[in-house]
């Protein structure tokens, strides 16, 4: 049958109109396109820490503050708190008795600064950010981190209090490294913010695994790994066991999956299913592990993920201020 040129005309103006209302997100009920709402000011941290945290960061943000100054005073709060046992001050020591800390930090520029294996200085996040806007460098570690901190004012402090050292000293009588998940591998505090102006920052900040191997280094200060942010599209922190995720760079992974378009949530989950497929290869049990990763994207969207239950994250916006556990893989 033939189709003349009027009907041809009119056939494909329909059909292009469907189209573009489609690529607009059109809803044929009310013949009105959706408008997805920016979600700004918002910051987002791991754990029920992160509630104190985010009150700090949300001082700048609801202020106009910029996204990494309100990351970087977040993360302060739980590394000056003497009764928390995996950041900063407070935080339980390795096998040899020596509290060391690592960090990472990053902005909306790119910009980046870590600092790995610090001793005797509690604001590893400040030295993180001073690396990254005084130095040619992005990471420094150990005596040289130390050293380094010093010369820019950083105070020395003894970081192992009387309550860590007593839990080292009760683990020397059997020395058995098997960390608890959600205890002693709950090592991180990561937090992510979207400030007034449209822009991302995030922070991440621990004290490791306790009684790690000295010199042990987990994903906390390695851009890619603990933290990413990537200001087109969105940022990522991950916390649990350092190692699995490290093997799958996954706060990168996590943002990469929102820039193929996942929701934050989609995304944090496909991670977490990286790496259990890794873990069951490696025929690993799941259950000695915990792995969580946390995603905001640019429209304030954001989402959580882990491999099994008792992992939670902390959220606040002009509107919000609440303490959210996580989905979780590994039913039980």
């Amino acid at each position: 049958m033939k189709t003349n040129r009027k009907q041809f005309i009119k056939t494909s103006l329909l059909a292009g109109t469907a189209i573009g209302m489609n690529a607009c997100n059109f809803d044929h009920k009310t013949t009105q396109s959706k408008t997805i709402v920016s979600t700004k000011p918002i910051v987002i941290s791991t754990w029920r820490f992160g509630i104190q945290a985010n009150e700090a960061a949300w001082e700048i943000l609801k202020n106009k503050g910029k996204a990494l100054d309100a990351v970087e005073a977040g993360v302060k709060v739980p590394e000056a708190d003497p009764n928390e046992r995996s950041v900063g001050l407070g935080g339980r020591p390795d096998r040899d008795g020596i509290v060391s800390l690592d960090a990472c930090i990053m902005d909306e520029l790119g910009n980046i600064g870590s600092v790995v294996c610090l001793e005797n200085i509690k604001h590893a996040i400040s030295v993180a950010r001073a690396i990254m806007e005084k130095t040619p460098h992005v990471m420094l570690a150990g005596e040289g981190a130390y050293q380094f901190a010093i010369s820019q004012g950083f105070p020395r402090e003894n970081l192992l209090v009387e309550a860590s050292e007593k839990e080292w000293k009760e683990w020397l009588l059997h020395s058995n490294y098997k960390p608890i998940a959600n205890i002693e591998n709950h090592d991180t505090i990561g937090m992510l913010a979207l400030d007034e102006f449209g822009n991302l920052s995030g922070a991440c900040t621990t004290s490791g695994m306790a009684f790690k191997m000295r010199g042990r280094v987990g994903d906390s200060p390695i851009i890619g790994a603990g933290l990413y942010v990537d200001n087109e599209i969105g940022a990522a922190t991950a916390t649990g066991h350092g190692e699995e995720v490290i093997r799958i760079a996954g706060s990168a992974l996590v943002v990469e999956l929102m820039r193929q378009g996942l929701k934050p949530e989609a995304a944090c989950k496909e991670a977490v299913m990286r790496v259990v497929k890794l873990m069951e290869r490696r025929n690993k049990n799941l259950k000695d592990i915990q792995v969580g990763f946390i995603a905001l994207n640019k429209l304030g969207e954001h989402g959580a993920y882990c491999v099994q239950s008792g992992f939670n994250f902390a959220i606040q916006t002009n509107s919000r201020k609440e303490l959210i556990d996580a989905p979780y893989y590994l039913k039980v």
